[in-house]
């Protein structure tokens, strides 16, 4: 099986510039019920980031930032970690487990496609168990 055929297409995610406050990215991820926000590039070469709940944590509570003075380019993880859509499911959770990743972005030719999440990967794999 493909990620391709797993993955959330990038139809369904929510992509804010890299100047978006922090403030509204939690807002949309509140307003969506989701829990990562991909930061879109900066031009056609640039790299794709991607803001989790973990990463705002990091930078407004631990670290006593201000939600209001940063923007998602401050605190989103940049480049993100990215595989391709071609690419087989399993080598793709080989990655996410030995690196305790827990979101892919899916890129090619430096165009988001979609993402990859662990709970896409486990519900094909229940999906699979309730067919037997």
């Amino acid at each position: 099986m493909l990620v391709k055929e797993v993955m959330t297409p990038k139809e369904k995610l929510i992509v804010l510039p890299q100047t978006a406050t922090v403030r509204e990215a939690l807002s949309s991820m509140r307003a969506n019920h989701i829990r990562s926000i991909i930061m879109d590039k900066s031009n056609p070469h640039g790299a794709y980031g991607l803001l989790t709940f973990k990463n705002i944590l990091q930078s407004i509570v631990a670290e006593d930032g201000d939600i209001d003075l940063l923007n998602v380019y401050d605190i989103a993880s940049a480049p993100a970690i990215s595989v391709s859509a071609a690419l087989d499911v399993k080598y793709a959770a080989r990655m996410m487990v030995s690196s305790s990743i827990k979101r892919l972005l899916v890129v090619d030719n430096n165009e988001l496609q979609g993402i990859l999440t662990m709970s896409d990967i486990i519900g094909v794999l229940m999906d699979s168990l309730e067919v037997r």
